[in-house]
């Protein structure tokens, strides 16, 4: 069964998607917890985060294992730029996206030539292997393993005080996030890359460029997915390779994506929403005394996921709403036929 008709992309379902967000931007000013003030922003920006694979993983059908590659270039960054340079956090987020971007041009030579498992095997050494350069160059440069950012206060620094602002920070890259899935989706280039992800045999066939194509969801996957790694960076205000480069984050978003609806434009969103208080709850009860027990949890929703909602819980809620339709039709049919 084809995914297509899974894809949220109608303007009823973006302004479902706005109301969310404006409820989680308007939160943090209704007095809310700063514990779970973090949990909203971790969950926003984690939520543009997976809105970012889902260009290349859901509308591409490109499944990518690493976009830590690209969030760690553009944690480093800017990072890197503001501590020692002196540059402002918002010019050091462009380069470093410019950086994921021309990563992502190199790469695209050799990866494309594969496709599924070898495919995300593929990218996942691309991740890996920019980690291990990391870990092992930065004594070339004198650079100490972990980083922890200049806490200076300022809209130019890109560091604020109150979590709400992070909170509107973050929002509105979701938002950016969540426009760019939606324009695209919607577009000529949508429509080759759904053809490209239901059947790239009968889509090279048909004479659809399909590496440009690609290219184009890639390259717009890589740059947000930097911008995201600048964010928060700003927030913790703390890298380390091992974190930034992590591959948990890498399997994390296609596991936020999955979960809500690979594809949709909600589903990072809803997916991020469930995952991000799992596992903070998680790390909360069960503390350092099961270290990567979550992990384990999540692989196993994972496997879960799979196989009841194989398109997520959008796919399933729309699965639910067409059985509806079909109980309600015999009832319909025979009172329209009654004398």
């Amino acid at each position: 069964m084809s995914l297509s008709r899974y894809l949220v992309t109608s303007p009823r379902d973006l302004a479902g998607a706005a109301m969310l967000l404006f409820v989680a931007l308007v939160l943090p000013f209704c007095g809310l917890d700063d514990y779970y003030a973090n949990v909203l922003v971790l969950i926003l920006i984690y939520a543009g985060l997976a809105s970012s694979w889902n260009l290349i993983g859901g509308v591409a059908g490109q499944f990518s294992l690493g976009h830590s590659a690209f969030f760690g270039i553009g944690a480093y960054t800017s990072t890197l730029l503001y501590n020692y340079a002196g540059i402002s956090p918002w010019l050091g987020m462009l380069v470093g996206g410019a950086i994921s971007t021309i990563l992502a041009v190199a790469i695209s030579y050799s990866v494309f030539r594969m496709r599924g498992v070898f495919f995300a095997m593929a990218t996942l050494a691309v991740g890996e292997t920019i980690r291990i350069l990391l870990i092992y160059s930065r004594k070339f440069f004198d650079l100490p393993y972990s980083i922890s950012i200049n806490f200076t206060p300022g809209v130019a620094n890109m560091i604020f005080e109150e979590r709400a602002t992070y909170a509107l920070l973050a929002g509105g890259y979701l938002l950016a996030c969540v426009a760019a899935t939606f324009v695209l989706v919607r577009s000529y280039a949508g429509f080759y890359l759904k053809a490209i992800r239901d059947n790239e045999d009968a889509a090279d066939a048909s004479g659809v460029p399909i590496r440009r194509y690609k290219l184009i969801a890639f390259l717009l996957s890589a740059f947000l997915t930097s911008i995201g790694g600048t964010l928060m960076a700003q927030y913790v205000l703390y890298i380390e390779p091992g974190t930034v480069f992590s591959v948990e984050l890498s399997v994390d978003l296609p596991l936020m994506a999955i979960l809500g609806g690979i594809g949709t434009v909600i589903g990072p969103f809803i997916g991020a929403a469930i995952l991000i208080p799992l596992r903070e709850i998680l790390v909360e009860q069960l503390g350092g005394a099961l270290s990567g027990a979550h992990l384990v949890i999540y692989g196993f929703l994972l496997i879960v996921i799979v196989i009841v909602l194989p398109h997520g819980l959008m796919g399933g809620l729309s699965s639910l709403k067409e059985w509806a339709g079909r109980r309600r039709l015999p009832g319909r049919a025979a009172r329209e036929t009654a004398p």
